[in-house]
């Protein structure tokens, strides 16, 4: 049976509902809390699990939390706000981009990963066949030693490059795909180097329709979307509420150029809400309610008045695609 894997248990697709794709719900980044950059630190359980309350209140049923060990997880809180909220978690195995390696690795996981100071020396040092049986651990044992296993697996790279031990993890993670049939996700910064991680894939005969690639509308680029489609990956619109990046109605023409092109079902939509003040109960910002509250009835409206049918298509960006994308491959 094909299955979709969350924090307590494995589920029928059909069962995952209304999903936001990609955001982060309890986590202290070791690089963000070494620089003091406290707006990145999403570090109060309870204000935390209110953000999440307000998305099941509006109808959510369903988060991918898509933290992985360098970025901070806190993976007994996360689980906790998916006990007393009822929303379903997907967690999340594998690496972030190299630039936040630097930070110190948390005593408690040495004995997971070895004795090494920081993720780039563990990264840098291990390898590529032992990063692989670490992110297959995650994925069917559970992660950082809970019993709360990830259901997909991540890597990243920087903007406009892919340095060699993002490489690395890239390879480690296509071949813990293969091992674990988890789907993979992603990171691009500013929503670049999509086309040159698919090509590192390729090589790792990874088949894309696996594959979900992160902040595509951080490059609101037609042409490029339309290529990175074009393999039949997922292309992840996460950055909505994001106004100091691009107004909503870039990000919604840009959906709907797609659509137009025929890729309405490669689509999912999300917030990535990863800073105090993007949530509502730590700094008064549009937090987790806001996509499903207000950005679903605009685009809506919109995509009726160019003669598509939105309801349908939010159908799509956000139960019947999160539905294939997260289903483990048979």
């Amino acid at each position: 049976m094909s299955f979709i894997r969350t924090f307590f248990e494995d589920i029928n697709p059909q069962k995952l509902g209304f999903t936001y794709s990609h955001e982060h719900i309890v986590c202290v980044p070791a690089y963000w809390k070494e620089r003091n950059a406290d707006d990145l630190l999403l570090d109060d359980k309870e204000k935390s699990q209110k953000d999440v309350e307000d998305f099941a209140i509006n109808g959510g049923k369903t988060i991918v939390d898509a933290t992985a060990i360098d970025y901070g997880r806190k993976v007994e809180e996360v689980a906790e706000i998916s006990r007393a909220t009822g929303i379903k978690i997907i967690g999340t195995a594998g690496f972030n981009k190299s630039f936040l390696w630097s930070g110190k690795i948390k005593p408690e996981l040495k004995p997971m990963i070895g004795n090494y100071e920081t993720y780039y020396e563990w990264i840098e040092e291990t390898p590529i066949n032992q990063l692989t049986d670490f992110v297959v651990r995650e994925v069917e044992e559970g992660l950082e030693g809970t019993n709360y296993k990830a259901g997909q697996v991540k890597f990243g790279t920087g903007y406009n490059m892919i340095t060699p031990l993002e490489e690395k993890t890239i390879r480690a993670v296509a071949r813990a795909h293969h091992e674990t049939k988890a789907p993979i996700h992603s990171h691009t910064e500013v929503g670049t180097m999509a086309l040159e991680q698919i090509e590192i894939l390729k090589q790792e005969n990874v088949s894309l329709e696996y594959l979900s690639i992160g902040h595509m509308d951080r490059n609101l680029d037609p042409y490029y979307h339309k290529k990175v489609a074009e393999t039949g990956a997922f292309l992840s619109f996460d950055g909505i509420g994001k106004i100091k990046y691009a107004p909503e109605s870039a990000r919604i023409k840009s959906i709907l150029e797609l659509v137009k092109a025929g890729h309405e079902d490669q689509i999912l939509v999300s917030g990535d809400t990863a800073r105090k003040s993007y949530y509502k109960h730590y700094g008064y910002g549009l937090g987790l309610e806001y996509i499903i509250k207000k950005w679903v009835p605009r685009f809506v409206d919109e995509a009726n008045k160019q003669g598509f049918d939105g309801e349908k298509l939010i159908q799509k960006f956000f139960v019947d695609n999160p539905m294939r994308c997260f289903t483990f491959k048979k």
